[in-house]
């Protein structure tokens, strides 16, 4: 027996789907490779190289875990700002709200980036919290403030004018003969290393920095437009054909992505105009696919696993940098991988760490207990 999901009802897919590309941040693709490593060609294998970041160009399945996260909290806002609508708040209190979460994203990264330590000029500011707070924001103001129409030249503005300044300017500061696509020659690096204060990821470049953060608000305003559509009433479209239709626009972006790879290489780094691209085509592919199964033919069942971890994404994040899974684990799991094989042991300790995160997640689940920024 399978349901209609109405247009404003939770979405239990996005749910889903979020704890699936958090489940790789919790552990799960050390996991993989250590498995990997069981067989003759261990780390060097395909699946085991999909588990790490690109070293600058090119897409690894790795480099679709942040973007698909802030593609997710794009999706979710439609939804939000109808139920704000709903109980009558105003665009001003709408606004606060967003400026809100962006500011209460942006401590929680310099708490996880060590401000407790009080060592300020040490601090790293930029980071994955703050980049989903300004990209989220930023995108949802844009979706309280324009038209579709209007958004949709936005983005495709964004994406140019990204594309024109990464291509065509050299970082002044930049060695002799260096590219502007290049780590060294990039205008993105430059701009980081003149406005953001404290420490860069890298000493010289942050691949979280302010300038590349505005290719990143397209990748959330593509999730508003696919939420927007979700929202569309089944009077009007069906949630088959809401599928269909995505899975059409995905495909057609993954080509677009792998044309525009030819003249502007794919770099999450830089959060390129083509990695846009790219990674909202398989954005897209993993939401079609997982709202399919889970809210048009209503196999939910299945999804508890990643909905516990779902619903409590920013937790596990946070709680990672705080709690020592590794040390719980070793607890409770290090006794028996000490009378297995080395190998076999090291894919033991690393089930046992995904194991016990899951497991305090799903405590705060059964409690009721969610972190929401």
């Amino acid at each position: 027996m399978t349901e209609q999901i109405k247009p404003d009802e939770r979405l239990y897919s996005l749910d889903a789907l979020r704890g699936f590309d958090m489940l790789f941040i919790m552990g799960f693709s050390g996991l993989v490779v250590s498995v990997c490593a069981l067989f003759p060609c261990g780390a060097s294998a395909w699946l085991a190289d999909q588990m790490s970041h690109v070293g600058w160009n090119g897409l690894h399945h790795h480099d679709t875990i942040f973007p698909l996260f802030i593609f997710i909290a794009g999706i979710s806002f439609p939804f939000s700002l109808a139920k704000q609508r709903g109980r009558g708040d105003d665009t001003v209190s709408i606004y606060l709200r967003i400026l809100k979460r962006m500011a209460m994203l942006v401590l929680l990264g310099a708490v996880y980036n060590g401000l407790f330590q009080l060592k300020l000029s040490d601090l790293r500011l930029a980071g994955v919290l703050p980049r989903i707070g300004l990209a989220w924001g930023i995108a949802a103001m844009l979706f309280v403030a324009f038209s579709t129409r209007t958004r949709a030249v936005i983005a495709v503005v964004i994406l140019l004018g990204y594309w024109a300044l990464s291509a065509l300017v050299v970082a002044p500061d930049a060695p002799a003969g260096a590219d502007s696509l290049s780590q060294a020659g990039c205008f993105a690096g430059y701009v980081d290393r003149c406005l953001l204060p404290g420490k860069l990821y890298s000493g010289t470049f942050d691949p979280e920095g302010l300038l590349s953060t505005l290719p990143a608000v397209v990748t959330a305003m593509l999730g508003n437009f696919t939420g927007e559509f979700i929202r569309l009433p089944e009077e009007r479209i069906s949630g088959t054909r809401k599928c269909s239709v995505m899975f059409a626009v995905g495909a057609v972006m993954a080509l677009a992505a792998l044309g525009w790879n030819e003249v502007l290489p794919v770099n999450k780094k830089l959060w390129s105009s083509s990695f846009v691209v790219a990674v909202g085509a398989y954005s897209l592919l993993m939401f079609a696919l997982f709202y399919y199964i889970v809210d048009v033919c209503g196999y939910r069942r299945w999804t508890l696993f990643f909905r516990v971890i779902g619903l409590n994404s920013i937790t596990v994040y946070m709680a990672q940098r705080i709690i020592d899974f590794r040390k719980i684990a070793d607890f409770f799991f290090g006794g028996l991988a000490d009378i297995c094989p080395e190998d076999v042991g090291v894919v033991v300790l690393k089930t046992g760490y995904v194991a016990v995160c899951w497991l305090f997640l799903w405590f705060l689940y059964k409690k009721n207990t969610f972190l929401k920024v």
